[in-house]
Formats: C-alpha cells, sequence, structure tokens
C-alpha cells in the first residue's frame, strides 16, 4: 500500500464531543502514533522508516498543518527569499540527520557559519569564538520539507501522514488500566490505537497533558522578534554577531550571499514597538543596536513610540552618532571585525514576534507514551539550542527504540523508554539552566552585576581551553 499523505479539513471547535464519538469508526490500530509535525515529528518518522530494526513498524502522524501542499512543496518549489523561521543546526543534529536518517537537506538554503562575536550593551566586554563550520543557519521548513522528501523517497508501505487534522481526545482503551494502549480521537473524525503514544506536538502538547506528567516552568516577559534581512554587502567574515542589551540579546546570523536573518529577543511592549515601525526605521534601530549605547537607543524608542521623530531626523541621528563610534577605532578595518555587516533593508512581511519561556517536564516518558523536543522542554532563544535538543530527543529516543526491539521489548513499555529519559534529561535540564541564568545575568545594567559578567566573559575570552571547553558544548568537539 503506497504512501498515504491525507489532506483533511480541521474539525470546528465547538463541534461537540458527544458527536465526534458516535461517528468514530472502531479504532485503527497503528504501533506507534506521532502527535505533531515539525522537525521532531517528520525527523523520527523518517528515521522509524529508515531503521533496519524498525521500518516494520506501522506508523501514523498528525499534523494540524498542512503538510502535503504547504511544506511538502517548500522542496520542489521554494520560495526566492528566506523565511523569518530560522534556527542554528549543530554539526551533530545536521550529521544525524543526513547520514542516520538520510535525509537530504536543500544545501543552498544553508548556511554554514565560522563562530560567533558576542558583546556586552553595558561595557567592553567581548567574546570571540572561532571554528570552520561551527554550526548552519537552517530554515525549519528545510529541515520539514527534506523530511518528507526522504519519506516519499522510502515509500513505506507502512506509514500514514495525516494533516490538517486535530487531536479532539486522548483515552485509555481499558479505564481501570493505565497501562493499556491509548486511544487518540482526531477531528476527522477518525480514532487510533497505538502501542507507543510520541508527543511532538509542542510547549501545549496534548500528549503530555494525557500522560499527567507535570511541567514545570515561567514566563520571561520577554519576547522574540524576528525578520529576514538583506546586507549592504555579503559578509567578509561568515559568523553570527550577538549583543546583549539590558532589555535581552540581538541576534544577526548569516544566511547564503547578502541576506541574514535576526533574533532580537527583548520586552513585551518594546517587541509591540518593533513590528509596528515602518522597514526603514526598524531597519535602522538594527544596525545601531550593534554600535550604540543603550541610552541612545532608549532615545530612539522613546521618540518613536510618541511619534516625535522623523524616518529622516532618525536616519541623521543615528548616524552621526554612529560615525563618532567609529571614528574612535584604530582603523576602518576594525568596523567589520567589531561589527556585523550593514543592514540595507528588511524584508517587511517576514517581522513577528514571539513569547520567551522556560518549561521543563519531570519525566519523559510513561507508560507507552514519550515526549520529544518543546513537548518535554522549551528555551530561550539566546544559545540556538532549541530545535537541537529535540533533534537530539529524536535520536535518543530512536536508538532506545532499537534496542527494545532487539531484546524483543515491548516498545510501548517504561522498560523501553526509560533510556530514552534517563540519556536526555540531565543534558537538557543542564542546558537549560546554563541559558536561564544567562538571561538573568544579562537582563541588567545594575554596576556590580555588569562588572562582574564582564570579568567573565573576558576571561573565557582569553583562556582557550575554557573556550574550547564551551564551543564543545554548543557545536560539539572540534574534529
Amino acid at each position: 500500500m503506497p504512501l498515504r499523505l491525507i489532506s483533511l479539513a480541521v474539525v470546528r471547535a465547538s463541534r461537540p464531543f458527544v458527536r465526534t464519538l458516535k461517528t468514530a469508526a472502531t479504532p485503527k490500530l497503528t504501533d506507534v502514533l506521532i502527535i505533531g509535525g515539525g522537525p521532531a515529528g517528520l525527523t523520527l518518522a523518517a528515521a522509524i522508516k529508515t531503521s533496519p530494526y524498525l521500518s516494520g513498524l506501522s506508523t501514523t502522524l498528525v499534523d494540524a498543518s498542512d503538510l502535503t501542499n504547504k511544506v511538502a512543496s517548500f522542496y520542489k518549489s521554494p520560495p526566492t527569499h528566506f523565511t523569518n523561521r530560522v534556527i542554528s543546526l549543530t554539526p551533530q543534529s545536521k550529521k544525524f540527520l543526513e547520514q542516520t536518517v538520510g535525509v537530504r537537506l536543500m544545501e543552498d538554503r544553508i548556511q554554514p557559519f565560522d563562530g560567533i562575536y558576542v558583546t556586552d550593551g553595558c561595557s567592553n566586554g567581548t567574546l570571540e569564538m572561532e571554528r570552520e563550520s561551527m554550526g548552519y543557519m537552517v530554515e525549519i521548513s528545510n529541515i520539514q520539507s527534506s523530511a518528507l522528501n526522504r519519506i516519499e523517497e522510502l515509500k513505506p508501505s507502512n506509514l500514514e501522514i495525516i494533516d490538517q487534522t486535530k487531536v479532539v481526545s486522548i483515552e485509555h482503551s481499558e479505564t481501570d488500566n493505565l497501562n493499556s494502549w491509548p486511544i487518540v480521537h482526531l477531528s476527522n473524525g477518525d480514532s487510533y490505537k497505538t502501542r507507543l503514544l510520541v508527543g511532538c506536538d509542542g510547549f501545549n502538547s496534548p500528549v503530555r497533558k494525557f500522560s499527567n506528567i507535570e511541567s514545570r516552568g515561567w514566563l520571561y516577559n520577554r519576547f522574540g522578534v524576528v525578520a529576514t534581512m538583506k546586507l549592504e554587502y555579503a559578509p567578509f567574515k561568515i559568523r553570527g554577531w550577538q549583543r546583549f542589551l539590558p532589555t535581552g540579546p540581538i541576534a544577526h546570523l548569516p544566511m547564503p550571499g547578502d541576506s541574514a536573518t535576526l533574533v532580537w529577543s527583548t520586552t513585551e511592549p518594546l517587541s509591540r514597538l518593533l513590528v509596528s515601525l515602518d522597514s526603514k526605521q526598524f531597519t535602522m534601530l538594527v544596525n545601531a543596536a550593534f554600535v550604540l549605547e543603550d541610552a541612545d537607543m532608549q532615545y530612539y524608542y522613546k521618540e518613536l513610540e510618541k511619534g516625535t521623530i522623523t524616518t529622516e531626523e532618525l536616519f541623521k541621528d543615528i548616524s552621526f552618532r554612529t560615525e563618532q563610534v567609529y571614528s574612535q577605532l584604530d582603523s576602518e578595518s576594525m568596523i567589520d571585525e567589531i561589527y556585523p555587516p550593514t543592514v540595507s533593508s528588511v524584508e517587511d512581511a517576514s517581522r513577528a514576534r514571539f513569547p520567551l519561556k522556560l518549561s521543563h517536564a519531570d519525566s519523559y516518558v510513561a507508560e507507552r507514551i514519550a515526549l520529544v523536543g518543546d513537548a518535554a522542554h522549551t528555551t530561550h532563544p539566546l544559545a540556538g539550542q532549541g530545535l537541537n535538543m529535540g533533534q537530539g530527543d529524536v535520536e535518543s529516543l530512536l536508538r532506545a527504540l532499537e534496542n527494545a526491539s532487539n531484546r524483543g521489548l515491548d516498545i510501548g513499555s517504561l522498560l523501553a523508554l526509560e533510556p530514552y529519559w534517563a540519556d536526555r534529561f540531565p543534558t537538557n535540564n543542564m542546558l537549560l539552566g546554563v541559558v536561564d541564568k544567562l538571561h538573568k545575568l544579562y537582563s541588567t545594567d545594575f554596576g556590580p552585576v555588569v562588572a562582574m559578567r564582564t570579568l567573565g566573559l573576558n576571561v573565557v575570552n582569553n583562556l582557550g581551553p575554557l573556550k574550547e571547553m564551551m564551543m564543545g558544548k554548543v557545536s560539539g568537539p572540534s574534529s
């Protein structure tokens, strides 16, 4: 039976639950039911079908978005511009996708970068990390569509992808038996009974809620603003640039040619202002944020909020102050060493904002349930590790399922699933903690804290072994 890609209209949320149950046929059986068609869910589906030990498992993936048309078409006819959902892929994650899963990413839309230059907006603290192909800037749509393309290449007879469909409810097949197979009711009227239910369904995971696994964390009361940018010229140094401002970090990250992507983490009011400005004003603020003092930036924010400064006045003032900073450098060549390439324009439709939060589930597994990616943990984007943590989860879960299959275990049992949780929880917990502390450490302009963090940043920058260890945590050991 050929791979079925089913596009189904989403039933309104108001549809009575009783009616859904009445029209639902006898539950279909599947060994693995994956909820969520993001990078983690699609990678897991492709990995299962690629694995010589697991490819025989009947597998079903359900997602609310249009995977069949919108996502899959990205691989065959991508847009001319870069999308705004861009992540930093580590060499380990890229190797897993390509060598283990067999995914062929669209290389012409990927930008390797050779390091990152970090500065403190409140002091002279700097950290320069350099390593060839330290990471890869990749659009999320590239990963998703490439994984779908891999599935198409495999043409598995026992994989069903159901898109434009939501989870209505989940229940145990035996009410008094928590070890019984879960039954998932879908908005298209179908139901699935599964040996293993995998939640790749994000922060508000229905699978996690059904499992009764507690998730702890908090909102940062900060938002990330993203945008796709065009540069005045292609960069001489292909690296990322990050500056810690009191309101949050701003990151200028390379894409192929003269394109770049922006992630600006900031307060809720400022994020609203940034997405409401016209494109020219926003572009000026991005360039200014990497060069000028916070007092200058606060002045611009206030004037723009009040509407008392014109675009021409803003341009003249930023240009004047920027030239003053440049004039204090020893030579013009230092400009390209210290500051990112100048942004010439921003794809206006690419500007968007999203809330920042931290969350971590107490466990990633329960009987017949595994949580993967954002369903298990969410993190601040300042270290660029969110998606990589999810890919690490997929790789570890795949290994646990292969080991269980080789040993003749029930793949939905805790005995089979607990090695995955034991492997990933400590690593993810450490990364979540480090990123959370960095956010808190750099979200202040209090003098003693600024002095302490500046000393620490400069010490790390001048200690090769310590800096190498940090790069290893971000991008893996050097080859």
